[in-house]
């Protein structure tokens, strides 16, 4: 092991286990913020925030090509089972997710580029992007409306690490990569009565439940069967007392899918089943949807690239034949540039980090993120 290795792997470590062991939620990562920014400075690179807790760094290059990359910083509402001496000190907070290492790998490309700044090596502009709320309310998309002066990009390129595949793979695909997702909230307002009189009520249980099961429908009845859905229910509520007639009611999912012809079609039905489930029952019922995340679309102009860095950086590339079903809002920034998003393996099942994305008991091997910034650099070079 090199010396200049271990000096990364030092980095890599300190840095990605104080991230870990204080997490912060969506919109709410100000420590992180300031950690960033402390490194950063530390590094010697010019930076500014955009939104109250996003940060973007700069890196003046030898070409007018500008290309970026992106690392998402907040964390999940997820209370840690890892017994390490690194455990998140925030109940119910984790980063179980592996962002933390997203934005360590992004930080020692970021010193790996000064360097080569600084001796006048760096092949292009690059523009490195610590991006909030990855998790909730869309946070690239904030980000993308409130930055100002934002250069003009030939790229932009984004890693997630995937603890379902082995260590060295990275995993890739060109066009849909990740699924929408969009989530639903039908609310019900019946009628309360005693449940001696329960006909003078109206059930917002009753309601809620038929209003269910048409949701359950609209993937066999309504959707090509040949197309990748998902339309998930994963929380429902209803009644206030076991001897009343129940007046309120909620039902919460998310859709993914990768065609917005489908989600139209999602979206049509479930209205109708609104305006069904009122007519039949009498209850009043809402209907709206959380702003969702489009799917990540892979721009297959740089497939040579990505290709060609992913083996530059001693990596075994693995091109998915389906995409993920995963939300990842990655995918606001094809809107202002050329994209490309891939998942690093993270699997080691000796150490035995085998657990998947959002779990308690998630980890990895800083190692993996040295592994990240090879192809970062990669991609640097080989533009």
């Amino acid at each position: 092991m090199s010396s200049e290795y271990k000096e990364e792997l030092k980095f890599v470590t300190e840095h990605r286990r104080y991230l870990h062991q204080h997490p912060e939620l969506s919109l709410k990562e100000y420590k992180t913020t300031e950690y960033i920014i402390s490194v950063l400075e530390e590094i010697g690179v010019s930076y500014y925030q955009v939104l109250d807790t996003g940060v973007i760094a700069e890196l003046e290059g030898n070409s007018g090509q500008t290309l970026g990359f992106r690392a998402d910083i907040d964390a999940l509402p997820v209370h840690e089972q890892n017994e390490i001496e690194y455990k998140s000190s925030v109940d119910n907070v984790m980063h179980a997710c592996g962002h933390d290492g997203h934005t360590t790998a992004l930080l020692l490309f970021v010193k790996r580029a000064k360097a080569l700044a600084d001796n006048g090596d760096l092949k292009h502009n690059c523009v490195f992007i610590f991006q909030p709320s990855e998790e909730a309310n869309a946070g690239a998309n904030l980000m993308i409306k409130a930055w100002e002066n934002r250069p003009e990009f030939a790229a932009i390129f984004g890693v997630h690490l995937m603890p379902d595949e082995d260590e060295g793979l990275m995993l890739y695909r060109d066009d849909e990569l990740t699924a929408s997702a969009t989530e639903f909230h039908f609310t019900v307002k019946g009628a309360s009565a005693h449940v001696a009189q329960k006909h003078q009520g109206i059930s917002a249980l009753e309601t809620i439940v038929k209003i269910a099961g048409e949701v359950g429908n609209i993937q066999q009845f309504h959707l090509d069967g040949l197309n990748r859905n998902i339309i998930h229910m994963g929380k429902i509520s209803s009644g206030e007392a076991v001897n009343t007639v129940p007046a309120n009611a909620r039902l919460s999912g998310t859709i993914r899918t990768y065609e917005a012809s489908d989600l139209a079609v999602i979206k049509l039905q479930m209205t109708k089943i609104k305006e069904a489930a009122e007519l039949l029952y009498g209850a009043s019922v809402g209907l709206h949807y959380t702003e969702g995340y489009p799917a990540v679309k892979n721009d297959a102009a740089l497939n040579q690239l990505v290709e060609t860095s992913i083996s530059a950086a001693g990596l075994r590339g693995i091109e998915k034949d389906k995409p993920y079903l995963f939300g990842e809002d990655f995918s606001f920034y094809s809107n202002i540039a050329k994209t490309y998003f891939v998942f690093a393996g993270s699997r080691n099942l000796e150490k035995g980090y085998a657990s998947s994305l959002h779990t308690d008991t998630f980890n990895f091997d800083e190692r993996v993120l040295i592994k990240v910034a090879d192809y970062y650099e990669a991609l640097l070079n080989n533009y």
